[in-house]
């Protein structure tokens, strides 16, 4: 039998807490080995527990999660935790904050239990969350903070000069938000070898996950924002 899941939960609300404590705690595959009040917190149990997967609001007095994001993914004791953001705005411009802070991705506080659960999931093997009523093309809406014709900063795109073509290709894809099948038919290759691309990608850039890989491929210029596909 795997280990459990370990979700560290972390939100200045004690009864959302709770409710997300009996919900992960319900299922055979995941636990719940701390719970913190705010940032710093946050930051002082992940240290001390190394969770899988830290559930992590973005609003909290004190040290918000946004901060607390960064401490974690900037740790090398801790670049196995994955951090999934808690919003209630899910169109909100401290989602890409925490995407560049290290977050895996992030979730409503509305969303359904099965959802939550599946995020875990996601987050904990390594994989990009979006959440279902976001668009594929959030991110990209809020990293374009700069005109679509802003030259890309020289040490930006070289960041890339590492990739072969077809990672390249596969890192298209990903910024795309498809999945590895999806990216397979696509380009033609199985789901493993699109896989392998990405792992190799992760590796040369530096990424801890997909979701890093979306950011990097927007703030390197390989990938434009779409200016038609907003409203």
């Amino acid at each position: 039998m795997t280990d459990p899941i370990t979700v560290l939960l972390a939100d200045d609300q004690a009864l959302l807490r709770s409710a997300f404590k009996v919900l992960v705690d319900s299922e055979p595959d995941m636990r719940v080995v701390a719970e913190a009040a705010d940032g710093a917190q946050a930051i002082e149990l992940a240290r001390l527990h190394i969770p899988a997967v830290v559930l992590m609001d973005i609003r909290m007095p004190g040290t918000d999660g946004l901060a607390a994001t960064r401490a974690i993914c900037s740790d090398p004791a801790l670049a196995a935790v994955r951090v999934v953001m808690l919003t209630t705005f899910e169109v909100d411009e401290y989602v890409v904050q925490s995407l560049r802070a290290g977050a895996s991705g992030f979730l409503g506080k509305g969303a359904e239990p099965d959802e939550l659960l599946a995020a875990i999931r996601i987050a904990a093997a390594g994989e990009a969350l979006l959440s279902p009523a976001a668009t594929k093309g959030l991110i990209a809406k809020f990293l374009a903070a700069q005109p679509t014709a802003a030259p890309v900063p020289a040490r930006e795109a070289m960041r890339l000069e590492a990739l072969t073509g077809r990672e390249r290709q596969v890192l298209v894809q990903v910024a795309g938000g498809l999945s590895n099948d999806e990216i397979g038919e696509r380009l033609s290759v199985s789901p493993l070898t699109v896989k392998t691309h990405v792992n190799r990608a992760m590796a040369k850039l530096g990424a801890r996950d997909r979701a890093q890989l979306v950011v990097i491929a927007y703030e390197s210029g390989l990938v434009r924002p779409r200016t038609d596909q907003f409203p």
